[in-house]
């Protein structure tokens, strides 16, 4: 395990940031059709749909400020990691009220957690990220959001890829999703996302040792959000979201999903070996 001082880490908690932006229609028009949707994009005064807030608060880094993966190094709150690769590892969402087309947004983003494991695919420092998304009526959203800084693959290997089982039979709504390029890069421009593992084949396979491009966390993430509310009308109150392991462009995924309970769903997204690669509950008003 490489020697990392936690507790200098640790010591960054609390740092809180605060930036403004607008709830425009335009990124959302992109959202209906990098995702193949078939309704119309919300106008000024309707709501947006779960997940599409990851279209607002562009992390504008000068070029010079980002490090060798295209992900900023500086400008947000968590301070700079001793482990040079990023990922999405997770979210839980908390839907407060709507956000509207044409709201002014606020947006609060705290360091709020910090651990250091060891995992099967070596050292891991996993760090949320607390957002809380104000709109002139108030609170509309928090969201927990958690990334996973690992080692470096050292040259000429390939990178650990966790084996996960697959998810409970029974699933009443299932979809598949062949992913491609074209899609990868669209999502990568709507959230203005750099990270070159996601568009950049040599880099993802030469120098993070991945298969192929690496579908976005948070594109599997509305992909399960998408499934949820396409089959249940009710209110979206909680999303829990749990990556596990990363899917590519190499190969289609399904996500698949079903009510439990009187007030709860749970879905997942499977990846081409049957293992589950994300997995969500969500709580149902």
């Amino acid at each position: 395990m490489p020697e990392i001082d936690i507790e200098a880490i640790r010591a960054k908690l609390g740092t809180t940031i605060v930036e403004e932006d607008e709830a425009t229609a335009a990124p959302l028009r992109g959202m209906v059709v990098t995702f193949d949707r078939s309704e119309k994009p919300p106008v000024r005064g309707e709501p947006i749909a779960p997940g599409w807030h990851w279209a607002y608060f562009p992390a504008a880094s000068r070029l010079s400020g980002l490090g060798a993966d295209g992900l900023p190094l500086t400008g947000g709150v968590l301070p700079e990691m001793p482990l040079p690769r990023r990922m999405y590892a997770g979210a839980t969402l908390t839907f407060h009220a709507p956000i509207l087309v044409g709201d002014a947004l606020r947006r609060e983003t705290e360091f709020s957690d910090v651990q250091l494991r060891k995992g099967g695919t070596g050292t891991l420092i996993i760090a949320t990220q607390t957002k809380r998304f104000y709109t002139p009526r108030g609170l509309a959203l928090t969201e927990d959001q958690v990334g996973v800084f690992r080692e470096a693959v050292p040259p000429g290997t390939k990178s650990g890829i966790p084996a996960t089982e697959p998810p409970p039979t029974g699933m009443t709504w299932v979809r598949e999703w062949k992913p491609d390029p074209v899609s990868l890069f669209r999502y990568s421009a709507l959230t203005f996302n750099p990270h070159r593992i996601h568009y950049d084949r040599p880099y993802a396979m030469e120098t993070e040792g991945f298969p192929g491009l690496v579908v976005h966390g948070p594109f599997s993430q509305q992909c399960l959000l998408d499934l949820l509310r396409d089959n249940c009308a009710r209110p979206l109150l909680r999303f829990e979201m749990r990556a596990r392991a990363p899917l590519f462009d190499t190969a289609p995924f399904t996500v698949m999903g079903r009510l439990v309970g009187e007030n709860e769903a749970e879905l997942f997204a499977v990846g081409p070996s049957g293992g589950i690669a994300m997995q969500a509950r969500a709580t149902l008003g």
